[in-house]
């Protein structure tokens, strides 16, 4: 009895440790992409800068004209995608045709498994 209380009292410690394992390993994995996603725009911003530069342009960092705000660029990328999917039109009608012959092996009472 006691040996079973013990390995009750094993088994449900294992199980809270891996619960509380998975838990940490998704919520850490959420905060490096909410991090990642967060700053790749700054990454991106960044190259683009450092282009400029090596060309000889200059950017002052008080125009923000390289960033490009959320609506616009939602408006960007339904266009692509509108565009992108350039396929017919369908009339989203089902057409259903009854077939004279309905004989079919498949259905047939002859070949039961009951033959006698």
């Amino acid at each position: 009895m006691n040996h079973t209380i013990l390995a009750l009292n094993t088994t449900l410690n294992d199980g809270i440790v891996i619960a509380v394992v998975g838990y940490v390993i998704v919520f850490s994995a959420l905060v490096v992409l909410f991090f990642v996603f967060n700053n790749f725009s700054k990454l991106i911003n960044y190259n683009i800068r450092k282009k400029l530069r090596r060309e000889g342009k200059a950017f002052d960092e008080k125009e923000k004209h390289l960033e490009v705000p959320g609506d616009v660029a939602a408006a960007i990328s339904m266009a692509i995608y509108m565009y992108h999917e350039l396929h017919d039109e369908e009339s989203n009608i089902i057409t259903i045709k009854r077939v004279s012959k309905r004989y079919s092996p498949w259905s047939s009472k002859i070949y039961g498994l009951r033959n006698y």
